[in-house]
């Protein structure tokens, strides 16, 4: 279970940017955060990632305060995918195997080899084991980088907009993916997201943010009109296409 206990965030200028964040995640959910562009929502998963120090609070997971670890104890507890990776000349083997970092102690063991190893085909990347990194499509990059953190074999995803500068079809096997992970092992994602219809599609959680603070964060429920019009500014409609949830824009909301 992850638990978020009132946390806040502030540059050192003063600049307020997360105030009294609560929310809870329960194991094998998938949790979309949403909010305009300026709301926090990469700066929350900073936080969570142990990238940023909050200013007040803390995120418990299975009763461990995330926010007291050192940097190596909580690689083994919560693994970070940002938003912005560059392509290195590494073969994707030794990408994943990255993700055995906190647990290397003189040398790369059978243990961290069979983890790789088993990675690598829940992925379906063995055929591209030898391949070097920067040789790959977005999409298959972007597997790789997701299986470097489950190569870490956390209890917790973070996952930056891990749909950006891919094809639908990409999009569509990423999320699929991170979806049926979470419900196969029991673990629990947290993803940046802004496309709403996927969110719906895909997540089982919500957590909407609004100028730093929480504005609605539940189950598919809070996905409202009435909250998208707060949060975004806009006139939408939540309905169904071809038998899954969608939100269709109709305009901007004029205040």
């Amino acid at each position: 279970m992850l638990n978020v206990e009132c946390l806040s965030f502030s540059y050192p200028c003063g600049r307020e940017i997360l105030r009294d964040i609560s929310f809870s995640v329960e194991p094998g959910a998938f949790l979309a955060v949403l909010g305009n562009n300026g709301a926090g929502k990469s700066t929350l998963l900073k936080c969570l990632g142990g990238i940023l120090r909050p200013r007040a609070g803390r995120a418990m997971l299975d009763g461990t305060d995330l926010t007291a670890l050192s940097p190596g104890a909580l690689a083994r507890q919560a693994a970070f995918v940002a938003q912005e990776n560059t392509a290195a000349a590494l073969t994707v083997y030794d990408t994943v195997l990255l993700g055995r970092k906190p647990y290397l102690r003189w040398g790369v063991s059978g243990e961290d080899r069979r983890a790789v190893e088993a990675v690598l085909r829940r992925l379906d990347l063995e055929t591209l084991a030898d391949r070097e990194l920067d040789r790959l499509s977005g999409g298959e990059r972007q597997k790789v980088l997701l299986g470097r953190a489950l190569a870490q074999r956390p209890k917790l995803l973070l996952l930056d907009e891990p749909t950006s500068n891919l094809d639908l079809r990409n999009q569509y096997e990423v999320l699929d993916l991170v979806r049926r992970i979470c419900r196969e092992e029991r673990l629990t994602a947290v993803a940046v997201l802004h496309d709403l219809t996927q969110a719906l599609r895909f997540c089982d959680r919500f957590l909407l943010l609004r100028g730093g603070a929480v504005h609605a964060a539940g189950d598919a429920s809070v996905v409202t009109p009435e909250a998208l019009a707060a949060v975004y500014g806009v006139e939408a409609a939540v309905t169904h296409a071809a038998g899954e949830p969608a939100v269709v824009v109709r305009g901007i909301r004029r205040n």
